[in-house]
């Protein structure tokens, strides 16, 4: 079960500092690129199964600081899968007509139907993270926000929707690294934005946001991941794991073909 080494124990406080972006599980990287292939190839028979049952959905939350990698790993674990069966959602900032409403509105909205796979590109947790550190709505707001939230995926849970919520893991070094690779490639220009310095000088209120989150909204039916992502190839083979062996539980099966197939005759 190597997929799970990463879920925190349930009911416990979480300290980030207990995680380190830079794990690789002793493993190489010719031996994850290996293995991660070979689970796609299991990822892209299930997501087939899941489809053309269409009783159960799978949402994937990703959730990291800015140059985390949410797209090149949507990118890295979903190539070859059936496009029709997936569907990637970005919260962006909330529009006027999103905000005239509650805050899970929009992303209720978006939740996968049966069959499908959805995947949200940051999420319902930037209600409790952002909102939070740039203090956009009252303590006593966001701190309800919390129960609100366990409620919310519990309701989905009740509907057959498998949850699986992945925190990319990256040190402080590492993003800076990273926001240097786009200012020195023109064609990474657009993945940088100056506001990412602002969220980047507030790098400690935003890892103690997170534990907060991972401490109150990490639940048997919508559990966190915390995934070492300094190293992209641990990262790809630790969600790609993760993911078949959650499909490989769930009740999946092909319909029954209609009776009277075998007495077919195509001219």
């Amino acid at each position: 079960m190597t997929g799970f080494l990463h879920r925190p124990p349930y009911g416990q406080p979480v300290s980030l500092a207990d995680y380190p972006a830079g794990f690789d599980g002793g493993i190489n990287e010719k031996e994850a690129v290996a293995k991660t292939q070979a689970l796609q190839q299991r990822l892209i028979a299930r997501q087939d199964m899941l489809y053309a049952q269409g009783k159960h959905a799978l949402l994937i939350v990703l959730q990291a600081m800015d140059g985390g990698g949410k797209d090149s790993t949507i990118k890295a674990i979903f190539q070859g899968v059936n496009p029709q069966g997936v569907r990637v959602t970005s919260f962006k900032v909330p529009t006027a007509e999103e905000l005239s409403h509650d805050f899970l509105w929009r992303v209720h909205r978006q939740t996968p139907p049966k069959g499908m796979i959805g995947i949200f590109n940051r999420s319902h947790y930037e209600d409790v993270l952002v909102v939070r550190v740039n203090e956009l709505v009252p303590e006593p707001v966001w701190r309800a926000r919390y129960d609100h939230i366990n409620a919310f995926e519990a309701l989905l849970a009740a509907a057959n929707t498998t949850i699986l919520k992945f925190y990319l893991n990256i040190s402080k070094d590492e993003q800076k690294k990273r926001f240097e690779e786009r200012l020195a490639k023109p064609e990474k220009h657009w993945k940088f934005s100056k506001g990412d310095l602002g969220v980047r000088a507030r790098w400690e209120d935003y890892m103690r946001a997170y534990e907060d989150v991972f401490t109150y909204c990490h639940t048997p039916h919508a559990p966190w991941h915390i995934i070492p992502s300094n190293k992209k190839w641990y990262r790809n083979y630790a969600i790609m794991q993760t993911i078949v062996e959650t499909l490989e539980t769930m009740p999946l099966a092909y319909p029954a073909p209609e009776e009277g197939l075998e007495d077919i005759v195509i001219d």
